[in-house]
């Protein structure tokens, strides 16, 4: 399992994905700065969370038409796997991987919190391998534009393909439905190959149950097993 991370300047996650992920494998991943022109041959591409450029503009969009993207955007295109992550999730939107747009959380308002996440499987995907239609898992989400938000027709392609891959959901502990106001609770969604995932909340953050919970453990482990 070969694991490149992109840092931009700003990212403050892209330590917490190098360690869950040697955690994982045993195995150091590769670190690239967003100036390099070439990306290492490997599985996975993992855009990770923080605040690239500051959140000028609009958050991702400077980083978006950084350098390495172009290479990001030629895996991608050959089928490879990209994973973003909050801020990488924000990246993906702007260099158009994925489609939509996040903007300001509906209480205008930083939110840092455990969620709970309904598992939508509509699709194949790496990502959802290990995991079944309806189920539940819990993340932490840590953002202040996380508000997902497309027009009326491309929501409707997003749900009519199965691309949305994560929902808000209300459960049993009590944990909040919709921190943000996402339409239609989305949390995360997929490109049309499955390959491709944006997502808001962290796993990273949630692969040791002295740091919250395993589901980020799990769910990172079971997507690396399906792409080696």
């Amino acid at each position: 399992m070969r694991v490149t991370i992109i840092t931009f300047p700003g990212s403050n996650c892209d330590r917490d994905v190098s360690v869950a992920i040697k955690k994982i494998t045993g195995k150091n991943p590769s670190n690239i700065w967003h100036q390099e022109n070439e990306v290492p041959n490997c599985d996975l591409i993992i855009l990770p969370g923080g605040f690239s450029y500051g959140d000028y503009l609009r958050c991702g969009a400077v980083a978006a038409h950084s350098p390495v993207m172009k290479e990001v955007k030629n895996h991608a295109a050959r089928g490879g796997a990209v994973l973003g992550i909050c801020n990488g999730f924000q990246i993906l939107l702007e260099a158009k991987l994925l489609e939509g747009a996040l903007i300001r959380n509906s209480g205008l308002k930083f939110v840092c919190k455990r969620v709970a996440l309904k598992i939508n499987k509509q699709i194949n995907s790496p990502f959802l391998h290990h995991f079944k239609q309806n189920d539940i898992i819990h993340l932490p989400i840590a953002h202040n534009e996380g508000n997902y938000f497309a027009d009326s027709e491309t929501l409707k392609q997003i749900e009519d393909k199965g691309l949305v891959a994560l929902r808000y959901h209300t459960s049993s502990d009590g944990n909040s439905f919709n921190p943000n106001g996402s339409v239609n609770n989305i949390a995360a969604i997929l490109s049309d190959n499955g390959k491709v995932l944006g997502m808001m909340p962290h796993p990273e953050r949630y692969v040791d149950n002295e740091l919250g919970g395993l589901d980020g453990f799990e769910f990172l482990k079971s997507t690396l097993e399906q792409l080696s």
